[in-house]
């Protein structure tokens, strides 16, 4: 598969290197997502839907935002979640934060985003988690999925600016519904749903007083941020670990192209990594170990987790100690097993991998769609360096693709002249305020992020361990003092954010 189909996988947030040499007809038969099958992810997954985290609801949506037509004005049910169990309610004013969710469940999400729950109390504050748009269940078209999939006119509502709108316009109808139109507005969001929140509140300022975007890369579009740089972090983070671990991985991707060309080749590797035996291809396996190296890198948080799959503590370091492993001497590929197995089977219960299992436990499938129209962010570039065989990112290729996917032209510079990204600190330094950008080092998206604080109240909180939005997962006994020192400091910041909003509420009612 070629290196640019990374990019329609890759979410601005998540995506498997797939580096593999396929034409685009033939790569339209893989249907990539945000996660290219459930081989990305093992049997036990992380979402329950028996909790007591949240209350279902939903709200009357209308279809297009932006035009008058007859069909602009057709509805939809949008879900999203509510948790008031701290909330102080709208006669202090209390405050609400919201979550602008990202491109799947919004259960997923919310179970996910343990911060907001643990900091509720002290805010007094009221938990809403927006699910966006053609994802879980908030899909147009009487909630009808294959409908609302079927083609580029069914799909054209699904963008970034639609999504916002829907956000501000169910946040102020809730405000109204509760008496809370005084009561002040944070977004929270992590990866896309980062982006989402940095981009609300410079579209609806009037709606939202602050935003904490964590690890959003919104300044991985065109040439602003490197190709090269989302798998050199990658690249950085295993070889830190391990010289050795860096260069069996980096070695692999050969000794399986030539393993694939013998005689018994395809069957010594579905052998070598207990794949199923309804399919095996030297592609489809490259693809595999791609996607665990990418996501654990990505994930590799400090504590165990059950976000992506479930996986221990620091997961880079036990794939790397798996690849050192002595007792298996230079098996190349019986090290390699080892250390995919720490992603997608720590729990040990998959017998084997089933490269042709295309389901998709977290509804993430129309991220396809917004890769190939708005959201073109350039991730797959390999220089010698890289774990991954050397490559140049390639828009011709990835344009290809849509056009025959969807019959659809990508606008890579559309983000930039919604959003703004070039020359980002001048921009924001005039009409910008009240966002944190958090990004963690290890982190390949943090290449894309914002890394600098840019005034007083646009702030940048960068830490060198950090891992994807890990400063929005739920806080243990285990936490480093960094990730405590991380939150407690985004903690600080939006109360002063709240403070101040209070203060000028008292100065109106002054005059």
């Amino acid at each position: 598969m070629a290196p640019w189909m990374l990019d329609l996988l890759v979410l601005p947030l998540f995506y498997s290197l797939l580096l593999l040499q396929y034409s685009p007809s033939t790569f339209a038969k893989f249907q990539p997502r945000y996660f290219p099958s459930s081989i990305t992810h093992p049997k036990s997954q992380s979402l329950h839907t028996n909790n007591k985290l949240y209350k279902t609801k939903y709200f009357t949506q209308i279809l297009d935002h932006f035009n008058y037509n007859p069909q602009s004005y057709q509805t939809f049910q949008q879900r999203y979640l509510v948790n008031d169990t701290f909330w102080g309610g709208p006669k202090i004013n209390a405050p609400i934060f919201v979550y602008t969710g990202n491109e799947g469940n919004i259960e997923w999400f919310a179970q996910n985003t343990g911060f907001m729950y643990d900091i509720a109390p002290e805010f007094k504050a009221l938990l809403v988690f927006i699910e966006h748009r053609y994802y879980g269940k908030s899909i147009p078209y009487g909630g009808n999925k294959k409908k609302a999939y079927k083609n580029s006119k069914t799909l054209g509502y699904l963008s970034s600016t639609q999504a916002l709108a829907d956000y501000a316009t169910l946040i102020v109808d809730l405000k109204n519904n509760l008496t809370a139109i005084d009561s002040p507005v944070i977004v929270f969001g992590g990866s896309y749903g980062g982006m989402l929140a940095a981009w609300f509140r410079l579209k609806y300022p009037h709606v939202a007083i602050g935003a904490l975007s964590s690890s959003s890369p919104i300044l991985q579009f065109e040439n602003i941020t490197s190709q090269y740089s989302f798998n050199n972090i990658i690249t950085q983070d295993f070889r830190s670990e391990s010289e050795n671990c860096y260069k069996v991985i980096k070695g692999s991707w050969k000794e399986i192209e030539e393993t694939t060309r013998t005689r018994r080749g395809l069957e010594l590797l579905r052998k070598s990594f207990h794949i199923c035996k309804n399919y095996i291809s030297g592609d489809y396996l490259e693809g595999w170990l791609s996607t665990a190296f990418i996501y654990t890198a990505m994930t590799d948080y400090p504590t165990p987790s059950n976000f992506l799959a479930p996986m221990p503590a620091y997961p880079i370091k036990q794939m790397c100690k798996a690849i050192d492993n002595p007792k298996l001497g230079n098996n190349t590929f019986a090290k390699l097993y080892h250390a995919a197995n720490i992603y997608y089977n720590y729990t040990g219960d998959v017998s084997c991998f089933d490269f042709l299992d295309d389901s998709d436990p977290h509804d993430l499938g129309g991220w396809q769609w917004q890769a190939c129209t708005e959201m073109v962010m350039p991730t797959s570039g390999n220089n010698k360096e890289s774990i991954f065989p050397a490559s140049t990112y390639s828009f011709e290729g990835h344009a290809q693709y849509c056009e025959e996917a969807y019959s659809v032209k990508s606008r890579p510079t559309w983000i930039t002249t919604e959003f703004g990204g070039h020359d980002i600190t001048r921009v924001l330094k005039r009409f910008g305020s009240n966002i944190i950008f958090f990004n963690g080092l290890r982190d390949p998206w943090s290449g894309g992020g914002v890394l600098k604080s840019i005034s007083k109240s646009i702030i940048a909180l960068v830490e060198k361990e950090g891992a994807h939005h890990v400063d929005l997962r739920f806080s243990t006994n285990e936490d480093p003092e960094w990730l405590r020192d991380v939150r407690n400091r985004e903690i600080s910041i939006m109360k002063s954010w709240i403070s101040e909003y209070y203060q000028n509420i008292v100065d109106s009612d002054a005059h």
